[in-house]
């Protein structure tokens, strides 16, 4: 409970502009973040500019920072997410190489992903109940669009419409944390 008490009173004063605290998160982490970019992308180089490019979009949005997770994991996440854009964006061999090393990353941090998950599924609960039953059958029951409209005496447009609505629902309710989803 202190670490979220914390969180939130870090963000809250970060959100306010206050320099002493976006100096300490850079001191905290950006030796570590750097380390576990450069997991990833193996070039010390790109992993200091990703991890400095990280803190500056961190600055430059802090009023609109809307974080729902522990400021760690954010900062965490979002190096990966930027790492892996990188990746992708200059060299899909080593994206490829390290394969292995982005399942165990996801292994390790099997809590953030239950977290994950246990907002994906309040999103879903919170979605109308058509659009909730279209969208459950759809991924959770893994059924066709075809098999769903069928099965609901609808069309396969309203089955598409409402898969896109309950997406966009959930991508909004996760927010920017969890923008690489999509």
């Amino acid at each position: 409970m202190r670490e979220h008490t914390d969180d939130i009173f870090l963000l809250r004063r970060l959100q306010e502009g206050d320099e002493r605290v976006f100096k300490y998160l850079f001191d905290t982490y950006f030796t570590t973040l750097c380390r576990f970019s450069f997991y990833y992308c193996r070039d010390t180089s790109v992993a200091e500019d990703i991890v400095i490019d990280l803190f500056g979009g961190l600055w430059e949005k802090r009023e609109s920072l809307e974080i729902r997770i522990s400021i760690k994991s954010y900062l965490f996440q979002s190096v990966r997410n930027k790492t892996f854009n990188y990746l992708r964006d200059n060299d899909s061999s080593v994206v490829s190489n390290n394969l292995e090393l982005v399942k165990a990353y996801n292994e390790e941090n099997s809590i953030e992903l239950k977290e994950l998950e246990s907002l994906i599924e309040e999103a879903i609960y919170t979605l109308p109940e058509k659009c909730k039953e279209v969208f459950l059958k759809s991924r959770k029951e893994n059924l066709t669009n075809k098999e769903i409209a069928s099965g609901m005496d609808i069309t396969t447009k309203t089955v598409e419409a409402q898969i896109t609505k309950a997406l966009k629902h959930i991508k909004a309710y996760l927010g920017k944390s969890y923008s690489y989803l999509w």
